[in-house]
């Protein structure tokens, strides 16, 4: 009994320390109770004149969201060249780098837009941490009314140096685009504000961000 309440008080201590981890709660919160994002599978929306099985993502990307967004695109069953269809202001920048080099190495497309049940596209935004998830596409299609807003991201915790911290994330995200196809000039306009600055269809494309434009909806 002893050595029983032994081992049982030192997993609680270790939980404990575990959780006292900066960020720790809230992934386990999005792990276990309740994910930040929600999804769907649509089993057929029409894009650039074909049909394909698509996974819909919307909210916020959390902390636990790359894992919760392998296990979603797993029972969903994509098949390269499938979508995936994103609604989301941002969130985690670390988290949502992760999903898009999921979504490439997936082989999977990108679209921003929400879907109805019948796969009729209707226009959505996505902001922030959201744009790298949407990078990560091999094909990223702008669905006309979607709008794609950027900002300069920032990853500081209490006792950082804010402008160390502020060119370490530069780096990171430059880093990442270029290795998703994408030119530097959207890390320019990342940095150029605080505030989301949504980009137009011509700045997109003459980024590479969008590849192909699609008039629906």
């Amino acid at each position: 009994m002893t050595i029983f309440v032994l081992l049982l008080s030192g997993v609680a201590i270790r939980a404990y320390r575990e959780l006292s981890e900066p960020g720790a709660w809230d992934f386990w919160r999005e792990s276990y109770v309740a994910a930040t994002m929600t999804s769907s599978v649509i089993p057929g929306v029409v894009i650039d004149g074909s049909k394909r099985r698509a996974l819909a993502i919307s909210g916020r990307i959390g902390s636990a969201s790359a894992t919760w967004f392998r296990d979603r695109l797993d029972e969903a069953r994509l098949s390269p060249d499938d979508v995936v269809l994103l609604s989301s202001p941002g969130g985690a920048m670390d988290q949502a780098a992760i999903m898009g080099e999921v979504i490439r190495a997936r082989r999977l497309v990108t679209a921003v837009a929400t879907s109805d049940a019948s796969g009729k596209l209707r226009a959505a935004g996505c902001a922030s941490a959201c744009v790298l998830v949407y990078a990560g596409g091999e094909t990223r299609y702008g669905i006309a009314g979607s709008r794609l807003g950027v900002h300069r991201f920032t990853m500081s915790k209490p006792g950082d140096d804010p402008v160390a911290e502020a060119q370490r994330s530069q780096g990171i995200v430059l880093s990442y685009m270029r290795k998703m196809g994408i030119s530097s000039r959207i890390v320019e306009a990342m940095s150029q504000t605080s505030d989301i600055r949504w980009l137009g269809t011509k700045e997109a494309l003459a980024m590479n961000l969008i590849t192909t434009p699609v008039d629906q909806p």
